[in-house]
């Protein structure tokens, strides 16, 4: 929390910065005839492929936390009080603090005493 709070300060001081700069020393109209004309166009190009790469990382972010929150895995729940064992198929999304969620829709709520063993499911 504290690391967003300092980066998000970090980019209004540098916004302010650039604003307080002002954009410089002025360029004559030959000046930017000789720069050529291409310039404007390679930077929309550029502008519109960075987009586009965050873009996609974005999607691609997006579809691997969906894949891998609805990988199925093996939840043992295991209770030192009453010696006894159970096994259950959870999706890792389903499985909170206190309480899991089993593929067949049962919730299950959990005490302090009862250790978790999770294991990934042999593919089928």
């Amino acid at each position: 929390m504290l690391t967003k709070i300092l980066v998000t300060l970090l980019v209004i001081a540098g916004a302010f910065a650039y604003i307080r700069s002002g954009r410089g020393t002025k360029v004559s109209n030959n000046d930017k005839l000789l720069a050529g004309e291409n310039s404007p166009f390679f930077s929309r190009v550029v502008i519109y492929a960075m987009i586009a790469v965050s873009m996609l990382a974005s999607a691609g972010y997006w579809g691997w936390t969906w894949y891998d929150d609805n990988t199925i895995v093996e939840v043992t729940i295991s209770s030192p009080v009453e010696a006894m064992s159970a096994s259950y198929q959870v999706r890792k999304k389903d499985i909170e603090a206190q309480r899991i969620t089993t593929v067949d829709g049962i919730q299950i709520r959990l005490s302090n005493q009862e250790r978790l063993t999770v294991k990934a499911t042999e593919s089928q």
